[in-house]
């Protein structure tokens, strides 16, 4: 199974007195990962990715670790656990070589944002997201 990485630079304003980065942003930076990783089968007109959208309907957080500001970014490793229908579940880690930060879990719908109705995965969203299925 092959692991989307994004490599995620932080930001100075997200960390809070402590020099902790605020676990609120996790969610924004698997946010990230996940639409850097799509860049690949979006279509290229607004129109049509707005029929080909996908919305978030669940996201957990298993935080493991303090993530301390620094210059050097982190990992967000992405992998597909699961796509059928109109679903798509995606896990992400995001890491450092040596640290484990974070583990999080997103489930989403393929959804069409023109009629307000899920959608079933394409045949190219199938294919590639099969890359990133461990099954």
């Amino acid at each position: 199974m092959e692991k989307y990485t994004y490599r995620l630079p932080l930001r100075w304003a997200d960390a809070d007195a402590y020099g902790h980065v605020n676990n609120v942003l996790f969610l924004r930076y698997v946010e990230e990962a996940r639409t850097r990783m799509f860049q690949e089968i979006l279509p290229a007109d607004e129109a049509s990715r707005r029929q080909c959208a996908f919305v978030v309907r669940r996201s957990t957080v298993d935080y493991h670790a303090p993530l301390v500001y620094r210059e050097d970014p982190v990992d967000v490793q992405v992998r597909v656990i699961r796509g059928r229908g109109a679903i798509l579940e995606l896990g992400y880690e995001i890491r450092d070589a040596d640290q484990l930060y974070a583990e999080v879990t997103t489930t989403m719908a393929a959804y069409n944002l023109d009629t307000g109705t899920p959608r079933r995965l394409s045949e190219v969203e199938k294919k590639f997201i099969a890359r990133y299925t461990g099954s």
